[in-house]
């Protein structure tokens, strides 16, 4: 079935989602962390594209092989620091915000480990990544787009 594409038929919201990922570019959280926490993101929303674009951006940043195959089990996995356990469980919640919210634990078990200035940047890397997995997962963007859709 054919879909419209946002970047045709809405380019300034794409543009819009651009800026978002221009500020990304800005925020202090290490880009291993910001691309485990999008890839984990897209992992929950099954968007194989960012899957795809977010296990290569990992890898740029460091991430172990072992680390990309323990993601989708890292609860049960040692290859993560407790920061970045604290950082995947924020983004399971909020990937999943209409199950049960941000829970208190988790909350607080991310405010042990970053600034209130870096839980409002990860807050803002899990919602952008969300918002590109319900834009591309969905086919609202013919891929390749030519420079329009995420990542591009």
């Amino acid at each position: 079935m054919k879909r419209v594409q946002i970047h045709g038929a809405q380019p300034t919201a794409i543009k819009a989602m651009m800026g978002l990922e221009g500020y990304l570019e800005t925020i202090d959280l290490t880009g291993k962390l910001v691309e485990l926490a999008k890839l984990l993101a897209s992992q929950i929303n099954g968007c194989v594209y960012c899957i795809g674009l977010h296990t290569s951006g990992a890898k740029e940043h460091g991430a172990s092989p072992q680390q990309l195959a323990a993601l989708p089990d890292w609860r049960n996995s040692s290859d993560f620091t407790t920061e970045e356990r604290a950082a995947f469980a924020l983004a399971e919640e909020v990937t999943l915000i209409s199950e049960i919210g941000v829970s208190d634990a988790v909350y607080q078990d991310v405010q042990a480990h970053f600034s209130e200035t870096q839980i409002a940047q990860l807050i803002m890397v899990l919602v952008v990544v969300n918002a590109w997995n319900r834009i591309a997962g969905n086919r609202w963007c013919q891929l390749p787009c030519a420079g329009s859709c995420p990542g591009s």
